[in-house]
């Protein structure tokens, strides 16, 4: 497997933060209570903090998850607040370190949960599953789980909101809707990638004192850090051409979608390209020299407004220049558009970002792309990756760190798989999760405007999982700016555009 890179902040699925607490015990003699001690009391002050008055329901599983549910219910009962401690399994079916801090709770002893008993409280907690829970809740904590998420008021989840799998963000029956997570020592997969993310709210990390070195095995999955990864783009220097700067082909169009290559053509630029050519089809080139005043044009062979494989060569002649190439955009399912860009993307040994219908046409063929001379970064969102692996979209959105990282293996590529959660995955096994952007970015053409970045930073020599990620990131940025300056609703995609240099 390929390390995750250092500016990703990892995240260790259960098994290895199971096997770390192990360490911490055995080994760093930190008892087991005490790490739940901690635990709690964080939970409990997260709850306090969102919650200063009020009644508060607690609902106990009856694991470790259920302990932390009943030291934080204890902390929050000394400071004197008004808790009710919901129970799906009897406490004298509890065990080790949970069943100790069941005995320590003052006041009331838990009573069996009831969907009734929520009603009073102002914020409840979710302490019924934790981290180790994988697949479909059953029984009691099913009913709980159901209950709480069609509860109104707000739910704080300890460690992992109860029906995700916090190892990959799945959700395969009911699961609970948190306004916020309290989750020790290192927040993991699910809380980051959807569904589970969807469902975690606001989350928070909290230190229980676990210390560093635990010799498990390192993450495959982890978040991306801003900062880090944008300086790992050169920057214009005293000297730099405008080839210097990067050199990037738009090869798409098509009549009726001349806009999708103009978005990638203007944002490669405000990405920093220093000189873009867009490759079009000739009887739409004017409408592309009206529009593109810093862009260099190419008129290619059409056939109705539409590409044909006789224009590849003229695209292929152009990319001996270097840099790196869109495949795509706006470029129509005609079938000479098909084998324009089937044979383009096979026989250009540049980087090529593939997006849009360059994706389409390509779907159940992922194989044809691994023998590419060079560099490939793949932008589908769940139905255009749906297309691609030859499953139904909705599979992808239930299965998405299963799904990405399978494409990538297939297809020997970077895959970017667009949504709130972007998660770029590479042939090696490394995943890295962006942190999220902003609703703008929802809007028609922002995909274009991505692919015109990742192609600007591909241009300038650096590695494609970091380009791929750093492009991700900046126009993740760049959504949040343009939401600042033109509210969510307002944004459309040229405003993304005009955000960029603002981004970084």
């Amino acid at each position: 497997m390929t390390a995750l890179p250092d500016w990703t902040a990892p995240l260790p699925d259960a098994q290895r933060m199971r096997d770390t607490d192990r360490w911490a015990i055995a080994e760093r003699g930190i008892a087991g209570i005490e790490l739940m001690e901690r635990a709690g009391a964080g939970l409990a002050a997260l709850v306090a903090e969102l919650a200063p008055d009020g009644p508060i329901a607690v609902v106990c599983g009856k694991g470790n998850n259920g302990g932390d549910g009943y030291v934080a219910a204890r902390h929050l009962r000394e400071a004197a607040r008004d808790v009710r401690v919901l129970t799906i399994a009897p406490v004298d079916e509890l065990q080790g370190d949970a069943a100790t801090n069941a005995e320590r709770l003052p006041g009331d002893r838990p009573e069996p949960f009831a969907a009734a008993a929520l009603d009073d409280a102002v914020v409840a907690v979710d302490a019924i599953l934790g981290t180790g829970f994988s697949g479909e809740p059953h029984g009691a904590a099913a009913e709980a789980i159901a209950a709480l998420d069609a509860w109104p008021g707000a739910v704080v989840a300890c460690d992992v909101p109860s029906g995700v799998d916090a190892s990959t963000g799945e959700v395969s029956g009911a699961a609970v809707h948190a306004v916020a997570t309290a989750t020790f020592a290192q927040a993991l997969p699910g809380l980051w990638i959807n569904p589970g993310k969807a469902r975690a709210g606001a989350v928070r990390v909290i230190d229980i004192g676990i210390p560093p070195g635990a010799p498990v095995e390192p993450p495959e999955v982890g978040l991306i850090h801003d900062a880090s990864v944008l300086a790992l783009v050169p920057r214009r220097r005293p000297g730099w051409t405008k080839f210097t700067s990067g050199h990037v082909l738009i090869a798409g169009g098509a009549r009726g979608l001349s806009g999708a290559p103009c978005l990638a053509a203007e944002a490669a630029q405000r990405a920093g390209a220093g000189y873009v050519t867009a490759c079009v089809p000739a009887s739409l080139e004017p409408i592309f020299e009206m529009r593109l005043l810093e862009v260099m044009t190419r008129g290619l062979p059409d056939r109705d407004g539409a590409h044909t494989e006789a224009g590849v060569e003229q695209v292929l002649d152009l990319a001996k220049r270097g840099g790196a190439l869109v495949a795509g955009p706006g470029i129509g399912r005609t079938d000479g558009a098909v084998a324009f860009v089937r044979r383009l993307v096979r026989e250009a040994d540049v980087p090529v970002v593939l997006d849009a219908d360059g994706l389409n046409a390509h779907a159940g063929e992922l194989a044809a792309l691994a023998g590419r001379p060079a560099p490939t970064v793949l932008t589908p969102h769940e139905g255009e990756l749906g297309r691609l692996l030859g499953i139904d979209s909705d599979a992808v959105k239930g299965r998405r760190l299963h799904h990405v990282g399978e494409a990538a293996r297939a297809v020997q590529a970077i895959v970017v798989l667009k949504g709130d959660d972007t998660l770029i995955a590479e042939p090696g096994g490394a995943v890295a999760v962006s942190a999220g952007a902003s609703a703008a970015l929802a809007t028609a053409g922002t995909g274009d405007v991505l692919s015109g970045v990742i192609a600007a930073i591909l241009a300038r020599g650096v590695e494609p999982f970091a380009a791929a990620c750093a492009g991700v990131r900046l126009h993740a940025r760049a959504g949040v700016h343009a939401a600042g300056e033109r509210g969510v609703d307002g944004v459309i995609a040229r405003d993304v555009i005009d955000a960029l240099p603002h981004a970084w």
